[in-house]
């Protein structure tokens, strides 16, 4: 099952004695804000977490696989999360 901005809202709200409102704002604040550092093309770095880093993928051939010819692909911007070592170390414990 998949953990949801209201689950993690939640779980703030408790550990802190916030409304639930109140930390469902919290969240939604700190995940515009990766959005919008990624959007400007800069990495986001949370200690601890990992990090949110942009990756250009240029234009390229690709074939259509029900026909088999050949299409552009358009140039395209993805973001990708590495996560510290932390994370990682609590993963694997």
């Amino acid at each position: 099952m998949a953990t949801s901005i209201i689950d993690l809202a939640d779980g703030l709200a408790q550990k802190h004695g916030l409304t639930k409102t109140q930390a469902k704002s919290i969240v939604e604040d700190v995940l515009q804000g990766v959005v919008s550092a990624s959007v400007s093309g800069e990495e986001v770095s949370l200690a601890g977490f990992g990090k949110f880093k942009v990756k250009e993928s240029p234009e390229r051939e690709g074939r259509n696989p029900s026909t088999g010819a050949t299409i552009k692909i358009a140039a395209s911007k993805k973001v990708a999360f590495q996560p510290a070592k932390a994370f990682k170390d609590a993963l694997n414990s």
